[in-house]
């Protein structure tokens, strides 16, 4: 985890709090904020509690890098952080997603919902510490202040500035001169969270260019500056491991065959996993970051079997040992990567376990979006 130091009048507990909430971080800007709540100081809405927040557009079945953001979740909450899951409709309405078919974008945000219950094991829910919320951007909006702070976080940001964020929509700068639209998502954005009063603010990675206009927008302003923090960006299965600020590799469900999704099945999985791209000795190599990320914080081992003509079943407890393993030989390639969708499997059972109780809402997100 890469973060500023938090300020040496923590104790050791609010030291320690700190690193245990945002312990599955790849980056986390301005633990000032959060810092000085913990050491006693207001948090941004004047209570005692953080809350944090994080917005996904319901537009799609969930992949494998939603497990990082409810991992992160789960930290929190332990730590008695209140988190609030926004539902982003209005935002995947303006990015085009579902033909702009709000009814659909709706029945999405209702799987959306399911899905972190799931990865979460039904948390506690409302506004207590430890507890999670679950909000639409449309109830958001019904907000008098709301518009108002949009147009406050528009307000002196040249079109350039907001161009530069569009890759948080996956679009790239030149992709939208026609639509005045998207110009308004990163201000949505921004605005939701000063509306919201959060103390921290995460996504993945791909987000950080919003969080830096929000945190921009609180500069001129005076407005506080909630905490960000970023998850690791999953690799797409095919990709080279390779790091691109326009994160052009990451897994995305809208490659379902270059992404795992969640309610993948074993067999699937094993299938998918059988034609990732594996650079012996390259730790940035698809299967490695999912054993590093995935297998390995679920199962705390990898579990390899081969066929027995071809060696013996070996167990491993940490990610170099297994790199090496399959660099000098004593794992084949393709039996690293049976491991590997083998764990996934087992990390992925309590969602399908989940979903066998709600059929109806799997079959309707599967005819939405066209899957099996």
């Amino acid at each position: 985890m890469s973060q500023d130091d938090p300020p040496s009048s923590l104790d050791e507990e609010g030291r320690a709090s700190i690193a245990r909430m945002f312990s599955g971080c790849a980056e986390v800007v301005g633990v000032d904020h959060v810092a000085s709540v913990i050491a006693g100081g207001p948090t941004h809405s004047g209570d005692s509690q953080l809350v944090a927040y994080i917005g996904l557009e319901p537009s799609g079945k969930a992949h494998l890098a939603y497990i990082l953001l409810a991992d992160t979740i789960r930290n929190m909450l332990d730590e008695g952080v209140n988190v609030i899951i926004l539902l982003a409709d209005w935002h995947a309405w303006v990015n085009d997603k579902f033909d702009r078919d709000m009814d659909k974008i709706t029945l999405a945000g209702e799987y959306m919902t399911e899905v972190f219950r799931a990865l979460l094991g039904n948390p506690e829910e409302g506004e207590g510490s430890g507890q999670l919320r679950f909000l639409s951007a449309s109830e958001l909006m019904d907000s008098g202040k709301y518009w108002e702070r949009v147009l406050h976080c528009s307000k002196n940001m040249s079109l350039s500035r907001v161009r530069r964020t569009f890759s948080i929509m996956g679009r790239d700068e030149d992709s939208s001169d026609h639509d005045l639209a998207a110009f308004y998502y990163p201000a949505m954005q921004a605005a939701d969270i000063f509306e919201l009063e959060v103390d921290i603010a995460f996504g993945g990675m791909d987000q950080r260019k919003a969080h830096m206009y929000m945190r921009d927008v609180a500069d001129k302003y005076g407005w506080t500056k909630a905490t960000c923090i970023h998850t690791p960006m999953l690799s797409g299965l095919k990709g080279t491991g390779g790091r691109m600020d326009s994160f052009d590799h990451k897994m995305s469900k809208s490659h379902p065959g270059n992404a795992i999704l969640l309610h993948d099945s074993p067999e699937s999985l094993r299938e998918k996993m059988g034609e990732a791209f594996l650079e012996v000795g390259n730790p940035d190599s698809p299967v490695f970051e999912i054993a590093r990320h995935i297998v390995l914080p679920k199962s705390g081992s990898i579990q390899v079997n081969p066929n027995p003509e071809y060696g013996e079943p070996s167990i491993w407890g940490d990610l170099q040992s297994f790199i090496d393993a399959v660099a000098d030989g004593s794992v084949h390639p393709l039996d690293a990567k049976m491991a590997v969708a083998d764990g996934l499997a087992e990390a992925l059972a309590p969602v399908a376990e989940h979903f066998a109780d709600k059929p109806e809402l799997l079959s309707a997100m599967n005819q939405l979006t066209n899957s099996q």
